[in-house]
């Protein structure tokens, strides 16, 4: 958004104009999301069944309990994240791929199996299959765009299609 110390009166009508469409296209995206079941409370809730998996998982585990010295900042970060995907709610502020980049050793079967726990907990809570399909869709272009940047980061452009085999929803 444009900075935040101006107001609204200092605006261009340009400006104004396009912090309209931003708040209209955040809206529509919102209520879409929200009309197929996923709202504040729903994210929520998945998070907190999803990184309760991650953290008893033999692979991923090991790897998340190095790296977070505080579940709850983690699941908080995590739930704005997705609100700030699914939702479009702008809160989110941060670089996941540098994070993820800094980790030693993820490949393709972390992420495989990142999505396989992530699918799992999806079916179990869907509040309509446009969800699943949605959020699935969107994990998927998450994860796969991670082993992507971390790929290409190893080996430069042969690792430009990294995430091709990843798992579906």
């Amino acid at each position: 958004m444009l900075d935040e110390a101006r107001g609204s009166a200092e605006l261009s009508e340009d400006e104004r104009v396009g912090e309209d469409y931003v708040r209209a296209k955040r809206e529509e995206k919102r209520a879409a999301a929200e009309a197929v079941g996923i709202d504040a409370d729903y994210i929520s809730s998945f998070v907190d069944r999803f990184y309760a998996r991650i953290r008893e998982d033999e692979l991923l585990g090991p790897i998340f309990v190095e790296r977070i010295a505080d579940w709850d900042v983690h699941l908080d970060r995590m739930k704005r994240f997705w609100r700030s995907i699914l939702q479009n709610s702008g809160e989110f502020r941060g670089n996941p791929m540098i994070k993820h980049i800094a980790i030693p050793g993820l490949e393709q079967s972390h992420f495989a199996r990142w999505l396989q726990l992530f699918y799992e907990t999806l079916r179990e809570g869907e509040p309509d299959p446009a969800a699943t399909s949605l959020v699935g869709a969107r994990a998927r272009m998450i994860a796969d765009s991670l082993l992507t940047g971390i790929e290409m980061q190893r080996t430069g452009l042969s690792g430009t299609r990294a995430g091709k085999d990843l798992p579906d929803v």
